[in-house]
């Protein structure tokens, strides 16, 4: 849930700018043809992901997989200028903030006209891919946002560990407010949400509201977004969350530097396919929580599950067929989920899913089984994000620190962030 700056309008200035054409031939005298294919992500997943590669050009020596990969800051930047060049990779690893952007501006190929099987892949987050451009992404991988614990700092404190099954926000911040005042200087109970907008979508269905509506707008007053906020200002003030001072510092570390990774918080607002890599840097065991809720009722958490990421294809392939095989190879076929495993995810495609799953390390199987507990509780799919909504991270991020800076008001900031917002996915 960190980590995910918006460059959309980056985006949409160069995609206003591509025109039809354009590209290098790639197509060798041989008949062997080569398709370009980008992703986002660490060292790990570069090498799982060229695993995969290997598995399919073994099966289809006619067909070469160039990869090309770097991390999420650079990643959009530089897909913006491709495509504004017509130079876009075949195959893209999109997200979901901005796949409209890139759809709605025609340059994600609609993949349901080429033959990718999508009957084996979980129903809610196939939908995420659909729009009125068609289905512009097959979904990667399946998460779900979680708060994530770790109960090392709660031993140390001395202090209970929550039942996720029955805890409610009053509870959260009790607790977390607990842990802080038993441990050490520098250490909190909880780190502060505020810097993404997957903790205020489920704080809004949660009271009724949404994110955005199917109609590409907020789903929300800024009443509501102030009423999120005053209780992170409240919580701020008991110290069950860390000073604003630090929560600006703590959103500029790196994952292995987190809070919950180095041991300063017992509690920390991630997506659940992040937990592995989180586990692996505290070196200790941590443990995937649902989020409180307003009823102490788990049926009430309103979760859903999301597409983690999305394989898209260029609507600028000159070769959409052979395009079509690598990614329907990706969603379904074995030797792709025993390459890729969970690094993108809970695998979409449940007999995959089975398959893989003896190869799967303990943080995967743990990740696994909380999205299969949780998915009779499951609220309604959200509405996709609108095109210009890659913006409204960095809105929430701002307005958080002006609110816990004590710069603006709760009410304030939000009809200023509302009115920012409503601009961005509306311009």
């Amino acid at each position: 849930m960190r980590k995910m700056g918006a460059v959309a309008a980056a985006a949409a200035v160069v995609l206003s700018l591509s025109a039809c054409g354009g590209g290098s031939p790639t197509q060798s005298a041989d008949g062997t043809v080569e398709l370009r294919f980008s992703w986002w992500g660490s060292d790990k997943r570069a090498q799982v992901t060229q695993q995969a590669i290997d598995a399919f050009e073994a099966e289809n020596p006619n067909i070469k997989i160039k990869p090309e990969y770097g991390d999420w800051s650079g990643y959009w930047d530089k897909l913006a200028t491709q495509v504004a060049a017509n130079d876009a990779p075949d195959i893209i690893q999109m997200d979901e903030k901005f796949i409209t952007e890139y759809s709605s501006r025609g340059a994600l190929l609609d993949l349901s006209k080429y033959d990718v099987d999508t009957s084996k892949l979980d129903e809610a987050a196939l939908k995420a891919g659909q729009g009125e451009d068609g289905l512009t992404g097959i979904p990667a991988g399946i998460n779900a946002a979680t708060i994530l614990a770790n109960p090392a700092v709660f031993k140390a404190a001395g202090v209970e560990m929550p039942n996720d099954a029955t805890w409610t926000w009053e509870d959260f911040e009790r607790i977390a407010a607990q842990v802080t005042a038993k441990s050490p200087k520098g250490t909190y109970g909880a780190a502060a949400y505020g810097t993404d907008e997957a903790s205020l979508g489920v704080w809004l269905r949660q009271n009724g509201k949404s994110l955005y509506t199917e109609d590409g707008k907020l789903g929300f007053e800024p009443a509501d977004i102030a009423e999120w906020w005053a209780f992170l200002k409240q919580m701020s003030e008991r110290k069950a969350v860390p000073s604003a001072s630090e929560v600006v510092e703590a959103e500029a570390a790196p994952l292995d530097q987190s809070g919950l990774a180095t041991g300063k918080n017992g509690l920390a607002f991630w997506w659940s396919n992040q937990l592995p890599a989180l586990e692996k840097a505290a070196g200790t065991e941590l443990k995937v929580l649902r989020f409180p809720t307003k009823t102490g009722s788990a049926a009430d958490a309103n979760l859903w599950y999301k597409a983690s990421q999305f394989w898209s294809a260029s609507s600028r392939t000159k070769h959409p067929e052979e395009v079509a095989k690598f990614i329907n190879f990706l969603a379904n076929d074995v030797k792709a989920g025993e390459a890729l495993l969970a690094d993108r995810g809970v695998y979409p495609n449940s007999d995959v899913r089975e398959a893989i799953s003896a190869k799967l390390t303990p943080a995967d199987v743990k990740v696994v089984k909380f999205i299969d507990q949780i998915k009779s509780e499951l609220g309604e799919t959200p509405a996709s994000p609108p095109k210009g909504a890659g913006a409204i991270q960095e809105i929430i991020k701002r307005y958080t620190s002006e609110v816990l800076f004590s710069r603006l008001s709760t009410e304030e900031a939000g009809k200023k962030a509302v009115d920012e917002m409503a601009a961005a996915i509306s311009s």
